[in-house]
């Protein structure tokens, strides 16, 4: 399957708009109540196959990685080789090129593991791919550092891995560093219909919102162009873009009200607080229009994917389902946001992959603050 783009024009999306008026209207949310947690622990125990209790375990193992992540990432400078969540051991695994460097690991509370690769050298073979992404035969849908494995995945369509090898050999990386990966899945954008409630684009397209920020809401680039306008509520793409990111800054009216909330579906609000970026491994949650609350695991960061319109690098991949309307919606890891959905593969029914725009490089682009509490 290859990646895709879906925009939903009118027809159903338009027939619900009564209920997402509603659901856009300020007066909703005048008196938010304590942040929900339920929401999410009800959707971990769904999605994760967690009890409650589990799933809040999992929360506060998920908080000591984080800061155990950022601890690690600056200490070990050049022999960091990437880090992930095991949610077996309950903590952070941390890849290192230096032996001598598993002690102050574990003093930080991750467990250490040797690697060959440092994850900047990972990095920089993604980014000679990137470069070369208009060389890249149409079977390959994308590519990315698995620092689990310690190394590059190329992913192409069955019976293609010849091309994507060839791909690789072309761009003169280092060949032992990356494993080409034949998989069906076909990524799509979800620009059809997005801190989860929905909204319009003039050309009757529906998205959702990510995260209130100070004057309007990230979103998907996909969803709308600069300049463009949008319903439910008023507002204009002051800033877009889409291919190579996929991200948008729409500012609304000063009658609209943002607040630090992600709307779970289930008629409760998550608390934003901050945008601490969560380890590889860690359980994440997404909002979207079509299809509500649903969560998941972080499966790779730095992800370069293959859209037809265009490639996009430095996306986040997840295993948490999503549809057609929900890009431009929150990703959310405890009450920290991540992202915005950009696209994937699969669907809620039978399963998939979703794919994430960082929050925090679209904040960085547009000089936005970030509705917290």
């Amino acid at each position: 399957m290859k990646p895709r783009t879906a925009a939903r024009i009118s027809g159903a999306a338009l027939a619900a708009a009564g209920l997402l008026t509603a659901l856009t209207t300020p007066a909703t949310l005048a008196e938010p109540a304590a942040p929900a947690e339920p929401g999410m622990i009800a959707a971990m125990q769904r999605d994760l196959g967690l009890t409650a209790e589990q799933a809040e375990a999992r929360l506060a193992q998920e908080a000591v990685a984080a800061r155990a992540d950022s601890a690690v990432r600056e200490s070990l400078g050049g022999s960091f080789g990437g880090s992930y969540f095991d949610a077996d051991l309950g903590k952070l695994v941390v890849g290192t090129t230096d032996p001598a460097k598993a002690d102050e690991v574990r003093a930080a509370g991750a467990e250490p593991r040797q690697v060959g690769t440092s994850e900047q050298q990972l990095d920089q073979i993604v980014e000679v791919l990137n470069g070369r992404s208009e060389q890249a035969p149409a079977s390959v849908t994308g590519w990315y550092a698995d620092v689990r494995q310690n190394t590059v995945v190329v992913t192409t369509q069955p019976g293609t891995a010849a091309e994507a090898t060839g791909f690789v050999q072309d761009a003169r990386v280092a060949q032992e560093s990356v494993r080409v990966v034949e998989s069906p899945a076909q990524p799509r954008t979800y620009a059809d219909v997005v801190g989860g409630y929905a909204y319009y684009t003039a050309a009757g397209a529906r998205c959702s919102m990510g995260f209130a920020v100070q004057g309007g809401f990230v979103t998907a680039g996909h969803c709308g162009g600069q300049g463009e306008q949008t319903t439910q509520p008023t507002g204009t793409f002051a800033g877009s873009s889409f291919p190579g990111n996929d991200y948008a800054y729409v500012s609304t009216g000063s009658d609209d009200t943002g607040y630090p909330l992600v709307y779970d579906y289930s008629g409760g609000y998550v608390a934003v607080s901050g945008s601490s970026e969560a380890p590889l491994g860690a359980s994440i949650c997404r909002s979207g229009s079509t299809t509500g609350w649903h969560c998941g695991a972080v499966l790779a960061k730095n992800q370069t994917v293959q859209y037809q319109q265009g490639t996009v690098s430095g996306l986040t991949r997840t295993n948490v389902c999503a549809e057609p309307g929900d890009s431009g919606g929150s990703f959310i890891s405890g009450n920290q946001a991540q992202g915005m959905t950009s696209g994937g593969w699969g669907d809620c029914r039978t399963g998939g992959e979703t794919y994430f725009q960082p929050v925090r490089e679209a904040l960085s682009a547009y000089g936005l603050s970030l509705l917290t509490q």
